[in-house]
């Protein structure tokens, strides 16, 4: 049985509810690009709010890093991942939570007790050491040589205040090596695979922190890794979660794994990560911004490592490649399914465009080939052009010429450092985010929504958001460019029901009585079937908006302040957005 099944199965024995998996692309969390852990798509009910689904959740959520891209190609680091969670909103604590994580390691994944260590929080001044997770793991057959007590590693908090608490990370022993009696952490053969985050405190603005009334459990197990413990490799990449891709890959190029590791890996990753993020249903296209940017990025960097293994880049490798990694997946993830060409012709049509730009840096090249290549223009040809350094070099060795390749890597690192610096807010994630501007943009965007229902055409549909605490951008279908009079009739409109003070209700029911009653959603088929439904209006106006959402929202419209449309333009074919602002 896969993983996945045996896991959720596990947790739904014990009383926990399966979710579905939420899309990579968050819908209501502006602080992150993509969904990039298990718990961000519930950080809502972590903060209170009820769940539809009650108190004990279970799932595998699909998961987005993209800090580590520069990692890629090495034994463990994944673009995607699967991550395997369940969590406790006020119900159980630490005792269900390690019983049961040992029990499903030990017991169901047959993993040797042996084979296991633990960390947990070492205390500090303000918090106490965690003696309940510890005398937990020792009832559990743990030893005292292998539980080490840290303070940074075993803490939790999203940002400098807010719900946080002690966690306990579960390692296993990857090696052939003897086991050694004692854990030492900093031992590499000691593999981090699971870590049970308990939510027991609040930390004030003073640096204080009391007892949270209603305590939470967040776990989180990443399923590659898992996967590739229990089969017993060291090279994520020889796990079965990835044996098929390798073995296309490696038919399509007549070479070996061994020797050609990090381009196979890179293109098998690279390509895993893109056909997500275009199968998702905000309709993510390969662009020069946000999320585009990053499936742009990814296709290309693929392109460039299919090259490296003398691939016929002309050839149709990546849809072989894609059929592959779709035939793997879509039984858990529909989108897969009902997105499949749309995924194919994205990945076919970058790969084009790609081409194109290659030849344009063939020209480029030749323009500043005359001389040495100093680092700048090493840097301005791989950034613009997509022409890797080792190519470049190639190059400028069958002309004589050199290449100043410190000077490239001293321009790549501060390259680095100001996409790391740019990206920080939108890759933070967590409960960190959710500020009460953002909750009031969030709100605008249920009545801009409606608006254009009302101005335009009532069948518009929301097609994506992003908010930051400045701005709300809103993307909606829409076969034309808005006139200056739709766009005066649209602000006007939400700013009458802004000034009408609006209540903003919420209620759970069952998705079908949801949509019966005429709720409109974004992506019906990532909803479980009870649901949370937020409705605006009041017995004067009437329900002005009704919608599917997780939240949050304010109050009242009358909170929102002035709204204004900024501008108005193209996202994508069919599709038209709106950057708006709340003064």
């Amino acid at each position: 049985m896969n993983l996945k099944d045996l896991y959720i199965d596990f947790f739904v024995s014990k009383g926990h509810k399966q979710i579905p998996s939420a899309p990579v692309v968050p819908e209501n969390d502006p602080s992150v690009l993509f969904n990039t852990a298990g718990m961000q798509p519930l950080i809502p009910y972590l903060m209170g709010q009820p769940h539809p689904y009650g108190t004990r959740l279970c799932d595998y959520q699909k998961c987005v890093r993209t800090n580590d891209l520069d990692n890629i190609g090495d034994t463990y680091h994944h673009t995607f991942f699967e991550m395997l969670g369940n969590w406790s909103l006020g119900d159980y604590f630490k005792e269900e939570s390690i019983t049961w994580s040992f029990e499903l390691l030990t017991k169901v994944l047959n993993i040797p007790v042996e084979r296991l260590a633990v960390t947990i929080f070492k205390g500090n001044d303000i918090i106490p050491f965690d003696q309940e997770a510890h005398d937990m793991w020792i009832k559990m057959g743990i030893s005292e040589d292998r539980i080490v007590p840290t303070e940074d590693d075993n803490f939790w908090i999203a940002g400098e205040t807010g719900p946080c608490g002690p966690d306990t990370e579960i390692f296993y022993w990857r090696s052939n090596d003897p086991i050694p009696t004692k854990f030492d952490t900093e031992d590499e053969r000691w593999v981090e695979i699971w870590n049970n985050v308990f939510m027991q405190y609040n930390k004030k603005a003073d640096g204080t922190v009391e007892e949270l009334p209603k305590k939470n459990v967040d776990t989180g197990m990443g399923l590659e890794r898992v996967a590739a413990v229990l089969e017993g490799v060291t090279d994520n990449y020889k796990s079965s979660v990835w044996t098929p891709v390798i073995k296309k890959i490696e038919e399509i190029t007549n070479l070996p794994y061994e020797g050609n590791e990090k381009s196979m890996r890179i293109i098998a990753d690279h390509l895993r990560t893109a056909i997500f993020i275009s199968a998702d249903p905000a309709g993510i296209k390969p662009s020069n911004t946000d999320q585009g940017y990053i499936l742009r990025r990814l296709i290309r960097r693929a392109i460039r490592h299919a090259k490296k293994l003398n691939i016929d880049i002309n050839s149709n490798w990546e849809e072989e490649i894609a059929l592959v990694i779709l035939s793997l997946y879509d039984k858990y993830y529909s989108e897969l399914k009902d997105n499949r060409e749309v995924v194919l012709e994205v990945l076919k049509n970058e790969k084009i465009k790609f081409n194109r730009t290659l030849e344009k840096g063939l020209r480029e090249f030749n323009k500043v080939s005359d001389k040495d290549i100093d680092g700048i223009t090493a840097f301005h040809l791989f950034d613009t052009y997509g022409f890797p350094i080792e190519l470049t070099e190639e190059m400028a060795k069958e002309l004589g010429i050199k290449v100043d390749v410190e000077g490239y890597k001293a321009k790549f690192k501060e390259h680095q450092e100001l996409s790391r610096t740019n990206s920080a807010g939108k890759f933070k994630g967590g409960l960190a985010g959710n500020s009460e501007i953002e909750t009031r943009y969030h709100t605008a965007t249920h009545l801009l929504n409606a608006a254009l229902k009302v101005v335009v055409n009532k069948d518009v549909h929301q097609k994506g958001s992003n908010i930051t605490d400045e701005r709300m951008r809103f993307d909606f279908s829409c076969d034309h460019k808005l006139s200056d009079e739709e766009k005066a009739k649209t602000e006007a409109l939400v700013n009458e029901w802004i000034k009408a003070g609006l209540d903003v209700t919420v209620e759970s029911m069952s998705k079908e009585d949801a949509i019966k009653s005429g709720a409109e959603c974004m992506f019906i088929e990532k909803y479980p079937d009870v649901v949370t439904v937020y409705s605006i209006g009041n017995s004067e106006y009437g329900i002005v908006s009704k919608e599917l959402c997780g939240g949050p929202h304010v109050k009242n419209t009358s909170e929102l302040g002035h709204f204004h449309i900024a501008k108005e333009e193209a996202s994508s074919a069919g599709v038209r957005r709106i950057k708006a602002i709340l003064d």
